[in-house]
């Protein structure tokens, strides 16, 4: 397929998926309200910020931060493994391996397709956020800020590819689903979505830092409420992109070695 005729079949799946999210935004909305767990955190770790600061954070910066976690959750969160998951049970895969397009190209489309939906649940979080936190609790350096960009970036892609490479196991698992659900536990401790990092013990934070999980979102998170100086912020972008390197050649060989499999049995 020609670079031409690629983006032409990436923009029609761009429009489709924007299309389908639409005639799902009920479903769009209830998948939104389970991710308002890091707002109830807030509710729980404020009462002690508002009596003593916990480390940085007084009241106004932790606010600052979970309402942070809540639209960068919302920008880079992937939900492939899953689909990939049931297309392989049902056989759907073999008909989507039939489009000019490579699947893992079209769940890509599908992914971004709904993000301006997203948005519209994130922008009101972000104007609550500098209503009540206000600017002092986000960082003023607009280098910063273009590393928090390339961070989301690679947010995203380092959810994509760790749900695209779950969700292949399916391919030589019944299911791969509970895989993905173990994998999700680790992001919730692991992150900073439920506790931020900076309070974990010195010890586990070390441990934290070589883990993928804190650059799917803590890392942004970070970067926008100003935890970081310019050197130590382009440091930790560069090692996220490494995870995102890792886990997009990762993706690539179980979802080649599960497809060979596939057309072996059939599939």
């Amino acid at each position: 397929m020609s670079l031409r005729a690629f983006a032409r079949a990436f923009v029609a799946l761009l429009r489709a998926g924007a299309l389908e999210s639409l005639a799902y935004r009920g479903e769009m909305l209830v998948w939104a309200l389970t991710t308002t767990m890091p707002l109830i955190m807030y509710a729980f770790l404020g009462a002690v910020a508002r009596e003593k600061p916990l480390g940085r954070f007084d009241e106004e910066h932790l606010l600052a931060y979970f309402l942070a976690t809540f639209i960068v959750r919302q920008l880079t969160s992937s939900w492939a493994s899953w689909q990939i998951n049931a297309e392989v049970r049902d056989g759907t895969l073999s008909a989507r391996l039939l489009r000019p397009i490579h699947p893992l190209f079209a769940y890509a489309a599908e992914s971004l397709a709904i993000i301006p939906l997203r948005l519209v649940l994130a922008l009101p979080v972000a104007v609550l956020l500098l209503a009540l936190a206000g600017p002092r609790a986000l960082t003023h350096d607009p280098a910063i800020w273009a590393l928090w960009t390339t961070s989301m970036l690679g947010g995203w892609l380092l959810s994509s590819f760790v749900s695209y490479a779950v969700g292949a196991l399916a391919f030589f698992l019944e299911s791969s689903a509970k895989l993905m659900d173990f994998w999700l536990a680790g992001f919730f401790v692991f992150s900073g979505y439920l506790v931020p990092i900076e309070l974990f013990p010195p010890w586990m934070r070390a441990v934290i830092d070589d883990l993928p999980f804190r650059y799917q979102l803590g890392l942004p998170v970070e970067l926008m409420t100003g935890a970081h100086g310019r050197a130590e912020a382009l440091f930790l972008v560069a090692k996220q992109w490494g995870f995102v390197a890792l886990a997009g050649a990762v993706a690539a060989a179980v979802w080649r070695r599960g497809l060979a499999r596939f057309a072996a049995f059939g599939g």
